[in-house]
């Protein structure tokens, strides 16, 4: 048994297969995404769909990305936020078209069941962007921050590695969890195709949305596999581009 966490997938259901396929995952696997199911590529419905499938055979677990926020509010209300509209959710309404009001709402029931955070037994943090709180996750006030977030990591690349965690230089919201897991701010800002590490922080996010590939990693080796970017699954599409 082997325990995957998977970056933000933004639409691009043909690279879930791929990235499986790679590491030879199988339903004893344990499966961690980081959330940003939707909005870039054209079948961001078909991934839902498709993660709702996976998990009836295998355990998953599924944090909420930003990206979900909108989606769901659209889902629940018919109303799509201007600023998700602009930003990969016009792709998303349309991949709806040919679903069912009542799978709509099983869509719904989805992303309301999603988790702002996940913490495993050996205290590592699976989070779609980060918390600002010195206190750890679970004190956060501001939860959008679980979605939203940036300084988390940006702290993470500010520190240095060699830094001793005990040091009162520190950042101590990272002294909480042994590892922490994130996407929401592709690598591909900082001119990386391939996972980072930050500290004890990771980012999986790899710019699946615009020009980089979709990204799958063992949490206990680091061994980590990819599809092709996704923008070539999708020659036809412009993705976030």
């Amino acid at each position: 048994m082997k325990t995957f966490v998977i970056g933000d997938i933004h639409g691009g259901l043909k690279a879930i297969p791929q990235v499986f396929k790679k590491a030879n995952v199988s339903e004893e696997d344990t499966l961690i995404f980081l959330g940003d199911y939707v909005d870039g590529w054209s079948e961001s419905a078909q991934v839902i769909q498709y993660l709702i499938e996976l998990a009836k055979n295998q355990r998953c677990i599924f944090i909420k990305g930003n990206h979900d926020i909108w989606c769901e509010d659209w889902l629940r209300t018919g109303k799509g936020e201007p600023v998700w509209l602009a930003h990969g959710g016009e792709e998303t309404r349309q991949s709806y078209d040919s679903f069912s009001e009542k799978e709509k709402q099983e869509h719904l029931a989805f992303f309301q069941q999603t988790k702002p955070y996940y913490i495993d037994a050996k205290n590592r943090l699976f989070i779609h962007a980060g918390f600002t709180s010195m206190h750890g996750v679970e004190k956060e006030t501001f939860k959008l921050n679980y979605h939203f977030d940036r300084t988390l990591w940006e702290t993470a690349l500010a520190t240095d590695k060699n830094l001793p965690k005990d040091s009162a230089l520190y950042p101590e919201r990272f002294t909480h969890y042994s590892e922490i897991y994130i996407g929401h701010t592709p690598t591909i800002r900082y001119n990386s195709l391939e996972p980072m590490n930050a500290i004890n922080v990771w980012n999986i996010d790899t710019g699946a949305a615009f020009t980089g590939p979709l990204t799958i990693m063992d949490i206990d080796t680091k061994e980590f596999w990819q599809s092709d970017p996704v923008k070539s699954l999708y020659p036809e599409e412009k993705g976030r581009n």
